[in-house]
């Protein structure tokens, strides 16, 4: 597979270290409060070793940190860096998608706890204060030695 790092496209780069189901997961879960791999476990009904590599994955790309909660014997346990508590929104953006069109049967909700009712979330331009998706934009490509280009994203 390639490489895909080093692309200039932070999507392509976000999804290189948080893009397969067991990682999202992960952090939904630890967003959720759950720091410890037998909570992680439990929760995902996850293969040990599949959990041990996506931990330390999201460690190693700086969505989680290691504590020591435990001397004897040595237990570790995993909590949220900023980045990845800045991946919140993602997540919550996601669980939207996934209602509105993966919802076949109950699916879980957010509730604000302050109103009790459920979160809807929209993804709003600090600059303009615009919807995303209700103006047209455009992808500005850095530009390589050889190249430079950009790409016209069309609305619905």
């Amino acid at each position: 597979m390639k490489n895909i790092s080093n692309t200039p496209c932070p999507i392509a780069r976000s999804l290189n270290c948080v893009g397969d189901t067991w990682s999202l997961l992960i952090l939904r879960d630890a967003l959720a409060g759950l720091t410890r791999f037998d909570q992680f476990r439990k929760s995902l009904g996850i293969a040990p070793t599949m959990l041990t590599r996506r931990l330390a994955t999201l460690t190693e790309e700086g969505l989680l940190e290691k504590h020591l909660y435990s001397e004897r014997p040595p237990r570790e346990e995993y909590v949220l860096t900023i980045a990845g508590q800045d991946f919140l929104p993602i997540l919550v953006m996601i669980g939207a998608w996934g209602r509105k069109y993966r919802s076949m049967g109950g699916v879980t909700q957010l509730i604000d706890d302050e109103s009790g009712q459920e979160i809807k979330p929209i993804v709003v331009d600090a600059v303009t204060g615009a919807t995303i998706g209700t103006r047209a934009m455009h992808l500005v490509i850095p530009e390589r030695p050889t190249t430079s280009s950009t790409s016209q994203i069309n609305n619905q």
